[in-house]
C-alpha cells in the first residue's frame, strides 16, 4: 500500500469511529431522557381504576374487579360505539352527504356509549354502597381527581371577563 491509500483508510476509519461514538452517545441520551419522561406519567394516574388508591388493598381489588366486570359486560356496547364512530367517519367522507344517515349513526353511537357509561357508573355506585361513610368520603375525594367525575384544575390567576366584573361591583 502506498501513502495515499493509507490516508484514505485512516480517514475512513476516523469517519466510522466518529459515527459509532455519535450513535452510542445519542442512544445513551435517548435512553436516559426516555427513562426520566416516564416518571411524571406514573405520577398522573387519572384513570378511573386508580380512584380507590386511598382505600385498603382489598377494597382496591374489589373496585378494580367490579370495573372489569362492568366493562366485560359492556363489551358489546363498546364494540357498537367503535363501529358507530367508524360509520360516522365513513359517512362524513362519502361523496354524497346524507344527513339523515349521519344523524342515525350518531344516535346509535351515542346510545352505545351511554349504555357502557351507565354500566360503569352502576359498578362505581355498587362499590360505593359497600363502603363505610369514612371510606366513601375518601373515595369521593379521589374521584374528584380521577375518572369521568374529575374536576377541572383551578388556576388562581384567572381574570374575570369585563362584563362579569362590572356586575359583581354593581351589586346585581
Amino acid at each position: 500500500m502506498n501513502g495515499r491509500s493509507w490516508k484514505v483508510v485512516l480517514v475512513a476509519s476516523l469517519v466510522l469511529n466518529v459515527f459509532l461514538v455519535g450513535a452510542i452517545v445519542g442512544g445513551a441520551y435517548q435512553w436516559f431522557a426516555a427513562r426520566g419522561a416516564t416518571a411524571p406519567v406514573l405520577a398522573q394516574q387519572r384513570a378511573l381504576r386508580f380512584a380507590a388508591q386511598t382505600l385498603s388493598a382489598e377494597r382496591q381489588k374489589a373496585f378494580i374487579d367490579g370495573l372489569k366486570d362492568a366493562r366485560r359486560e359492556g363489551r358489546q356496547y363498546a364494540r357498537e360505539g367503535r363501529e358507530g364512530r367508524r360509520e360516522v367517519l365513513r359517512l362524513l367522507a362519502a361523496p354524497q352527504f346524507d344527513r339523515a344517515a349521519l344523524d342515525a349513526a350518531l344516535e346509535r353511537t351515542r346510545q352505545a356509549d351511554s349504555h357502557l357509561r351507565a354500566q360503569v357508573e352502576g359498578s362505581v355506585a355498587d362499590f360505593a354502597a359497600t363502603l363505610s361513610p369514612e371510606e366513601r368520603v375518601q373515595f369521593a375525594d379521589s374521584l374528584k381527581v380521577r375518572g369521568q367525575w374529575r374536576e377541572p384544575v383551578t388556576t388562581p390567576n384567572v381574570k374575570k371577563p369585563a362584563n362579569q366584573a362590572s356586575s359583581d361591583t354593581s351589586g346585581e
